[in-house]
């Protein structure tokens, strides 16, 4: 039978890198990219870039007008789309950590709903892919298996409690029948050997900050930055082992969470953060909840910190991701994850080197 993959999210950063991958394993496979009215020339000249780069691509991905937050994704003939499908890949979302919650709901939580409506019309569905997040955990105390998702926890803002809410929908749709893969990545950096990346968040704001400074540098710390650990992985990790994960058989309703199964301390993360950009780190320690509060409403100091109040909670952030079953099933791919002092020099080059980058949004 002839693969046609469905995606949404192009052409956001991981599905204009994975799309060419996914055709690539077979040389008859086609694709249709539902994409938004004002993305339009954004994945017009991402496709003419793609097609570039690989002459086989050419004929083989159609970009479709549509909107998930509309029942049959907005398209004009969903049915039509629908007919042709072998394979749903759902990479769209709303990736902001204030984001509103009618946003959240609407983009997040809808959307997925509606990708599923559709998914359940393609009468020749082998299997929807999700990518999700780790921070469905929200703010869960302790170790998050690949297998937890509803554990009583709370959540830091609107972003992690709709994609909580998505993968409650996902799951749902999975349990009822619908051959089903979801991949939670952590928090995504660059990529690991160029440093490219197409947003600066996460660990990047303490990056920017420590550049900023000269000499000594002072690094405000949440609670006992030894005892919590900051989760990153790089964009090449996710991607490859996303598109190896999907390639498996045996992968069908699983859900994978693409983390750092060593991930550093806070404190060990400052430490090389301060040894690669040559600054002497002084620790100075803050009430999270006064910090996250002052970022929040003190305008002039969240321009000075450069460190937005929704980002003050992963600094002290209380879970533990449980990669085992990612690790297993990447076993003898060569795959891994890798430490991060070892790519860090990477993404501080290129974030030196793109300071004033117009980077968009990675979704």
């Amino acid at each position: 039978m002839t693969e046609h993959i469905v995606v949404t999210g192009f052409p956001g950063f991981l599905g204009a890198r994975l799309l060419p991958r996914i055709l690539r394993r077979n040389e008859g496979s086609t694709a249709t990219c539902i994409v938004q009215d004002r993305f339009a020339d954004v994945a017009t000249r991402r496709l003419e870039q793609l097609r570039r780069e690989d002459p086989g691509l050419n004929g083989r991905i159609e970009l479709v007008r549509g909107d998930i937050t509309r029942p049959g994704l907005g398209m004009d003939d969903p049915d039509g789309v629908a007919r042709q499908a072998t394979t749903v890949w759902h990479l769209a979302a709303v990736y902001d950590l204030a984001v509103d919650a009618d946003v959240a709901e609407r983009v997040n939580v809808g959307g997925t709903r509606n990708v599923i409506r559709f998914a359940e019309r393609c009468s020749r569905l082998e299997r929807h892919h999700y990518v999700s997040t780790c921070y469905v955990s929200g703010r869960h105390c302790g170790p998050f298996t690949e297998d937890d998702l509803d554990v009583g926890q709370a959540f830091n803002n609107h972003y992690e409690s709709s994609k909580f809410r998505a993968e409650v929908e996902v799951a749902a749709a999975r349990d009822t029948g619908m051959p089903t893969t979801i991949y939670r990545p952590a928090i995504v950096v660059g990529d690991s050997r160029t440093g490219e990346t197409q947003k600066y968040d996460g660990p990047y704001f303490l990056l920017q900050w420590l550049l900023r400074q000269r000499g000594v540098a002072l690094v405000p710390v949440i609670g006992d930055p030894t005892m919590t650990r900051f989760n990153v992985v790089p964009s090449d990790y996710v991607v490859e082992g996303i598109d190896q994960l999907s390639s498996l058989a045996r992968t069908v309703d699983r859900t994978y969470q693409l983390a750092d199964p060593h991930p550093l301390t806070v404190a060990e993360m400052v430490e090389q953060m301060c040894r690669v950009v040559g600054r002497r780190g002084v620790r100075v320690p803050m009430p999270r909840r006064l910090t996250q509060w002052a970022l929040d409403h003190v305008g002039p100091l969240e321009r000075f910190v450069g460190i937005p109040g929704a980002a003050v909670p992963y600094f002290a952030h209380p879970t533990h991701y449980d990669t085992t079953r990612a690790v297993v099933d990447l076993a003898g791919s060569g795959i891994t994850c890798p430490p991060f002092a070892d790519y860090l020099p990477n993404l501080v080059a290129f974030l030196e080197s793109h300071r004033d980058a117009d980077l968009g949004v990675m979704v």
